[in-house]
């Protein structure tokens, strides 16, 4: 799999761009600032239909549009998915929608097409898949338990889309329970009220756990390999996960039937909790990885290049998922991650990718790839929102190794 061609039209600084990407290795460097991650971030966000760093649709549009009544943002791409071409393209306009009386407010409009055929963002998860690396990984092990939940969703849903509407479903569900155990406790009212939610909570939610189970199960295995031969094998990496819906770690055979029987045991539990607070405290939606080192948490006790580490091997691994759960090998997305490394872990992780997979990796210092790139690889420099491709030969930095 890869992105021939990338089209972008008033995405972040962006206003015009029509990109031809070559299939194998693309580098992309400039000084911070001028659009490197912008690129990378327009392929993940046609992959997952979500920005790796923007906490809305609308960050991603340049600035200005919002006032414009005829603006949108544009992000398009050829993508070659076994043999065959896709187009996909996603366009984001505000436009007004008339709310009580006279009042128009402006809301955000997302326009997605397949092959010229409207299509819904559920039903184009995954059509291309990328896997992001960034500087904000470390967060996947030291930060809060949203981003763990959110990175395991992501990588599942590119592999199976079934899981994705599940998910979406399950979302749905506790927005409406959440707000009937509010009712509940504020009006009073009999708890059997909360009967159908409950079964609705816990068959989407049970199968959700069994999914993420059986991927951690997988990325576990991989991780752990791929954690000792970035550190040479002195430690073992352990991926667990630890769910709301039994004491500590749920057993990583554990299956639906199990799953369910103790999430309804935990909601029965809870129930009294749930309805003081007005919220559900059991599912999916309060679940968390966890990794250990030698048994020791890599949040709380590892250094910070353990926790790099970590989220390296974690990362290599789902590559090595998403392709084999789709027969396709996923975009490599590596944003200025390589300079943070040390020469031999850069040299280690560039080995594990496989030289046969598109990847787009962007970097401020282009001496941190000496003899490093591939001798066949693109480069591309980027500045103020332009792109001009340039040779290895003509980089001072590299050009006495060439």
């Amino acid at each position: 799999m890869h992105v021939r061609r990338l089209s972008l039209a008033h995405f972040r600084n962006y206003q015009r761009l029509d990109l031809d990407l070559t299939s194998r290795t693309t580098v992309v460097f400039g000084d911070n600032a001028q659009g490197k991650s912008n690129l990378l971030e327009a392929i993940f966000y046609l992959a997952t239909m979500r920005s790796f760093r923007a906490h809305s649709d609308r960050e991603l549009m340049s600035w200005g549009l919002a006032d414009d009544p005829i603006g949108f943002t544009r992000i398009a791409a050829r993508v070659e998915r076994s043999g065959e071409p896709l187009d996909l393209e996603i366009i984001l306009r505000e436009e007004p929608r008339r709310a009580d009386g006279d009042l128009v407010t402006r809301v955000l409009a997302k326009r997605i097409k397949l092959n010229d055929v409207p299509r819904r963002a559920i039903d184009v998860i995954g059509v291309t898949t990328a896997v992001m690396f960034s500087p904000q990984d470390l967060g996947l092990v030291e930060g809060a338990p949203l981003l763990r939940r959110r990175y395991l969703d992501v990588t599942i849903s590119q592999a199976d889309r079934v899981y994705c509407r599940s998910l979406a479903h399950y979302n749905r569900v506790v927005i409406q329970r959440n707000h009937l155990l509010r009712a509940i406790r504020d009006r009073g009212g009999p708890p059997d009220q909360l009967h159908f939610w409950n079964r609705e909570l816990v068959s989407a939610g049970s199968y959700i756990v069994s999914k993420r189970l059986a991927t951690i199960r997988l990325l576990g295995e991989v991780s752990r390999r791929l954690y000792g031969e970035l550190e040479g094998g002195a430690e073992t990496l352990t991926v667990g996960y630890r769910s709301s819906i039994a004491a500590g770690d749920v057993g990583p055979d554990w299956e639906g039937e199990q799953i369910a029987t103790a999430f309804e045991s935990r909601l029965k539990d809870l129930q009294p909790r749930e309805i003081l607070l007005g919220m559900s405290l059991v599912g999916p939606h309060r679940d968390d990885l966890t990794f250990q080192l030698d048994g020791h948490d890599v949040g709380s006790f590892g250094s910070r290049g353990q926790q790099r580490t970590v989220a390296l091997a974690l990362k290599l691994a789902e590559a090595e998922h998403l392709s084999t759960h789709t027969g396709e090998r996923p975009i490599i997305l590596l944003d200025d991650v390589l300079s943070e490394l040390d020469p031999s872990r850069r040299e280690r992780v560039l080995a594990l990718i496989d030289p046969a997979q598109q990847v787009l990796l962007t970097t401020t210092d282009v001496q941190a790839l000496d003899g490093l790139a591939p001798a066949g690889a693109t480069w591309l420099r980027v500045s103020g929102g332009h792109i001009e491709q340039t040779s290895r030969e003509s980089l001072p930095s590299l050009a006495n190794r060439a």
